[in-house]
């Protein structure tokens, strides 16, 4: 039987919770399992939006991701080893249960896969500034990836900037890139639909064979090879091309024959789970975390949420978001 204390006022029985479970290639499963009391220095949350991170869970859906990157690739409270099954996401915004089951606390954004309730660390809890909606706070984890790529392609007021590949990742790049003073941004996407939504978020917009040359930086964020090729194309004189895509194990060839040499570019990567060396002594990953937060509070982001899919339903619906078969940017989770 267990006591309350002062410290843990309201234990009761142990209750269960439910999670998504990639399990096998393009098969999901919700999984039920028996969540117990917070430990000291846990709370209890209870999620009521999750979101799809479509580039990377969906190599985790195919079974694509390396052999080699399988300690890398680990989300902060993934369960389960790679390939399968495991339970994979990143994007949880719940309320922190402070006094107990019937008193929830603020909302709180925590890297945790798809699941209905969990235990966190206090810690591992960031609170969604005032203003923000909760919905709208599933981007954090993907605005921090489009942040970390703005600071490893380091643009400056008055640079021409392209993005080529028009997901999350790289819309949200582009919006932070154009917030900067005399930039001209453009999104470059094969798929005509996305100008609307370019010129929401600041930008111009182009298809491939229509884009202006000699820009300052070029983003790769399409995760198509093609794409790859479009932006060293793209790119001027002695400028960057940074690559935010991330392929898995799928081989990529890029032509670097051409003027790839002469005009002197430069094939930068960028990924997330590290901090650019430039911020190391100064930014911790709570710190970024927080700022990409906090940059949330700008209305036009609510044009990436896609119609939010009920988490009971995700076994039926997710597959074609993440197979590509339906045209999704931010996929939104709702939970009853």
């Amino acid at each position: 039987m267990q006591r309350n204390t002062p410290e843990r006022p309201f234990e009761q029985a142990p209750v269960h919770a439910e999670a998504l479970w990639y399990v096998a290639p393009g098969k999901l499963e919700i999984r039920r399992e028996a969540l117990p009391l917070p430990a000291q220095g846990e709370l209890r949350v209870r999620t009521l939006f999750s979101g799809v991170s479509r580039g990377t869970e969906s190599l985790v859906f195919r079974g694509a991701v390396p052999q080699s990157e399988w300690q890398r690739m680990r989300a902060p409270f993934q369960a389960g080893d790679f390939p399968f099954p495991v339970k994979y996401g990143y994007a949880c915004v719940g309320l922190a249960e402070a006094n107990g089951p019937s008193a929830a606390g603020r909302p709180v954004f925590v890297l945790h896969p798809h699941q209905d309730l969990f235990n966190a660390p206090v810690g591992s809890l960031l609170p969604i500034p005032d203003g923000i909606p909760a919905a709208r706070a599933v981007l954090a984890a993907n605005l921090e990836t489009a942040l970390n790529g703005l600071w490893d392609g380091s643009p400056s007021p008055g640079d021409q900037i392209t993005v080529v590949g028009g997901g999350v990742v790289g819309l949200l790049a582009g919006w932070l890139a154009a917030s900067i003073p005399a930039t001209s941004v453009t999104l470059v996407d094969v798929n005509p639909k996305r100008e609307a939504l370019a010129h929401t978020l600041g930008m111009r917009f182009a298809v491939p064979d229509k884009a202006a040359g000699d820009q300052d930086l070029v983003i790769h964020a399409s995760g198509h090879p093609d794409g790859l090729d479009t932006a060293l194309e793209l790119a001027g004189t002695e400028a960057t091309v940074l690559e935010m895509s991330w392929y898995g194990e799928a081989p990529v060839s890029a032509h670097l024959g051409r003027a790839f040499h002469s005009r002197r570019l430069t094939l930068k990567s960028s990924q997330v789970g590290r901090i650019p060396a430039h911020r190391q002594a100064r930014w911790t990953f709570r710190r970024r975390m927080e700022a990409a937060l906090s940059l949330l509070r700008d209305d036009r982001l609510d044009a990436l949420l896609e119609p939010a899919i009920p988490f009971h339903k995700l076994t039926q619906e997710l597959p074609a978001v993440l197979s590509g078969e339906r045209d999704a940017l931010a996929q939104v989770v709702t939970y009853p």
